[in-house]
């Protein structure tokens, strides 16, 4: 059995999360501090009631959620001894790339070429002018990723023999609460239900095309092989969350803090990227948008993931994740 979180920890009177135990089947919950948990497809009535239902129906159901987070006559139950599985099943999954100024500097140096007649800091002073550039032109680079690749926060996180370079990377994602389309970064926080944790994972060795480099990025191949993408423990509602871009995102690898930096090293903001993917697609409830990694992944520190590493990712306000890496079978 694997455990629910080590301790309700989140900003806020409740978070939403998906349970389940060896006698019953996995199902939306509200859980309050304390390490208290109420099903609520039975709170609600509502036997069929799905963790995306509840997106579905956000402006209605989150005043009934702050009631029943009050009631302590609820049909509440530790959350002790329960397994916690990802808090959502998006349709779509956009994920923005490059979008901490610190870690595409490092990535792009990590990544020169050894003929590059450049210094370190020529490069970095260079990589850095394009960044700012981008910034200063409204241009987040974002890419779609296969809901298939999510699995839960305390799941083992199965390495492809395939894969050369597995990497972490641990991001705040948000999740929607109406369907977007067209909107205006004004106006784009007001379709967010709330955030999460991510850990992005990323096989290094499969990101660009070796066979046809002019075709680019491979996103298929280096991100998506299934439970590539750890989420939850817990989607935090929005307005328990004092400022989305002012949040420290830390992954420790063995115990050891690889990552540890703050949401205001991003490019572009929670509001900025919504408005801009909403310019070519609409997001609908329940959907997912990652914010990209800040610095301190592994090509970073010259360390890949490999079989018994342990990695836990933590964003302040929305508690933390635990997976270990396991080797996966050799293909025959």
């Amino acid at each position: 059995m694997k455990p629910a979180a080590a301790s309700a920890s989140f900003s806020g009177p409740f978070a939403l999360g998906v349970l389940s135990s060896p006698e019953q089947a996995s199902f939306p919950g509200l859980v309050i501090p304390g390490g208290r948990v109420l099903d609520l497809r039975t709170a609600l009535g509502e036997p069929a009631l799905t963790a995306r239902g509840i997106y579905d129906r956000w402006d209605e159901m989150l005043p009934r959620l702050h009631e029943l987070a009050a009631d302590e006559t609820a049909g509440w139950r530790p959350l002790e001894h329960l397994r916690a599985h990802a808090p959502v099943e998006p349709r779509q999954v956009f994920q923005s790339g490059a979008n901490y100024r610190q870690h595409v500097i490092d990535l792009e140096v990590a990544h020169r070429s050894p003929d590059d007649p450049r210094t370190v800091e020529e490069a970095r002073a260079e990589i850095a002018a394009v960044m700012d550039r981008r910034a200063a032109e409204d241009l987040p680079y974002v890419f779609i990723g296969l809901p298939s690749a999510i699995t839960g926060p305390f799941d083992d996180v199965v390495l492809p023999d395939w894969a050369e370079q597995p990497d972490w990377e641990l991001e705040l994602a948000a999740v929607m609460a109406r369907p977007a389309y067209r909107v205006t970064v004004e106006e784009a926080l007001e379709y967010v239900a709330g955030y999460t944790i991510a850990n992005d994972l990323t096989d290094r060795a499969t990101v660009f095309r070796r066979d046809m480099p002019a075709i680019g990025t491979d996103w298929l191949r280096c991100k998506n092989a299934p439970g590539f993408t750890p989420l939850g423990p817990w989607i935090v509602p929005a307005e328990s969350i004092a400022d989305p871009g002012d949040l420290r995102v830390t992954l420790k690898l063995n115990g050891e803090t690889m990552q540890d930096e703050s949401t205001k090293d991003m490019l572009f903001g929670i509001a900025r990227l919504v408005s801009y993917i909403s310019r070519t697609a609409r997001l609908l409830p329940g959907d997912l948008v990652l914010t990209g990694s800040p610095a301190g992944n592994g090509m970073h520190w010259g360390r890949l993931l490999r079989d018994g590493d342990v990695m836990e990712g933590s964003i302040t306000g929305l508690g933390s994740q635990r997976t270990r890496c396991v080797a996966g079978r050799t293909a025959s």
